[in-house]
């Protein structure tokens, strides 16, 4: 069981426009965005209110890009001065609902409401960074977070849960093939090479780049590593037969798989799950190992839907 406190600013509040639900829409890959649901995309929104969307973005410059494709609509964008937090883990939903009193209904697999915890309303989606069972919670400039969080560590102190940073849940992000911003893909790689095509809807009237994503190469270009005897150095590069054909993105070692794991950006599609590679470790060795599928295992996300009773520890 792993909570973690947030380290950075949420993101953006796109609000009270008539022009918002159209510049949300254009922004984004995909067309539904539906009251109540966190979509995950390359940006995040938690759609909380008609006049109101949230987008939780990773690195990069969102505020400028949003501004600029505003341009000439009535929209606002601001800084909502939001704080992200996160509880993951078996027993996640079990501490929600000491916390809360009661889990809130239809809390369903990105599903966003409002809780009260310790006397304070909070927003909180089914959400997180590890692909485990879990949820985000969202705190505000008027909450009280220390005294949230000490409210959390009380409901949580029976049910196995510790205060982690980002480290602990980065071996579990790498197993499930979530990818991060910045570093395992950027503003040159699209959707298609890093694995998101199916949430590219191509029937969708337009999006910003559509024309782009239509004459793109449609072949996946990430992939997970399986490496027996190190791990992989992060930024390192990636061997087929003697050359070098992409990089290693991430890297950890799993305890769970027991091995080194990593996330390698290969130069072309050709190089998918099954290929034999070396890559540079930790140590400065060069060591034989795998692509393989992402998600390493847990292939349906049944985990995170509380859908798989038998969880790997």
């Amino acid at each position: 069981m792993m909570a973690r406190k947030s380290s950075g600013g949420f993101g953006w509040t796109i609000s009270c426009g008539f022009h918002i639900l159209c510049l949300c829409q254009y922004m984004v890959v995909w067309r539904k965005t539906c009251l109540g649901v966190a979509v995950w995309r390359i940006l995040v929104s938690q759609r909380d209110n008609p006049h109101r969307f949230w987008y939780a973005q990773a690195d990069g410059d969102f505020f400028g890009w949003a501004r600029a494709h505003a341009s000439g609509m009535e929209v606002s964008i601001t800084d909502p001065d939001v704080f992200v937090s996160q509880v993951q883990g078996p027993n996640s939903l079990k501490i929600l609902e000491a916390a809360a009193g009661a889990l809130p209904e239809k809390f369903t697999y990105f599903a966003c409401t409002q809780v009260e915890l310790g006397g304070q309303d909070v927003v909180v989606t089914r959400t997180g960074y590890t692909n485990e069972l879990g949820w985000e919670f969202y705190t505000e400039p008027h909450h009280d977070s220390d005294a949230l969080w000490a409210h959390l560590q009380r409901a949580g102190a029976g049910l196995g849960m510790e205060i982690l940073g980002l480290d602990a849940m980065n071996i579990r992000r790498i197993e499930a093939g979530i990818l991060n911003a910045g570093s395992d893909f950027n503003e040159t790689t699209t959707p298609y090479a890093a694995g998101l095509g199916r949430f590219v809807d191509a029937d969708k009237f337009d999006f910003i780049g559509k024309a782009a994503l239509e004459a793109a190469d449609k072949g996946r270009r990430s992939h997970g590593i399986k490496c027996p005897d190190g791990e992989p150095l992060i930024s390192g590069a990636v061997y087929v037969n003697g050359s070098s054909a992409g990089v290693v993105t991430a890297g950890a070692t799993s305890p769970f798989l027991g091995h080194g794991i990593g996330i390698a950006l290969m130069d072309c599609p050709d190089h998918g799950p099954g290929t034999s590679i070396e890559v540079r470790c930790k140590d400065g060795s060069r060591l034989t190992g795998e692509l393989v599928e992402l998600p390493m295992y847990d292939q349906a996300c049944e985990i995170p839907r509380g859908k798989l009773v038998d969880v790997p520890e």
